[in-house]
């Protein structure tokens, strides 16, 4: 084979890669918060890149020390499009748990009670929230 054909072969083969890293199955998660339900959900890509500048989803821990030793208190928040919001705590060893899982490209739900408390938190990191422009 020739230079020219062997460089030709490899530019094909490398813009069918760079095709093939784009092509993958999508499932964006726009954030929606149920004030009536008391449940949130969407992934943080769809949050980031919303065309309002409202929108947000997120989950955290804060460590405090006091003298018993360190509290932690968790909380999931979220706002959407139509500006409901909402922003529940928690204490519970197992949704702290669940609140330090999430990433960069986590779709997050969460539910509370009437007293704002957390009763569910839900994390998945999956390669299909990812959008055309993170992958290239």
């Amino acid at each position: 084979m020739k230079l020219k054909s062997k460089i030709l072969a490899a530019g094909v083969a490398v813009a069918l890669m760079s095709t093939a890293a784009i092509a993958g199955y999508k499932q964006p998660a726009p954030v929606d918060v149920d004030l009536v339900n008391r449940t949130a959900l969407g992934d943080m890509v769809s949050a980031q890149q919303a065309k309002d500048e409202v929108t947000y989803i997120g989950c955290g821990i804060r460590k405090i020390q006091t003298g018993a030793g360190v509290a932690s208190t968790g909380f999931c928040q979220a706002r959407d499009a139509d500006e409901e919001q909402f922003t529940c705590f928690t204490q519970d060893p197992e949704l702290l748990a669940a609140t330090a899982t999430t990433g960069d490209f986590s779709f997050i739900t969460f539910a509370w009670n009437e007293d704002g408390e957390c009763t569910y938190i839900g994390v998945s990191t999956q390669s299909f929230y990812l959008t055309e422009k993170m992958v290239k």
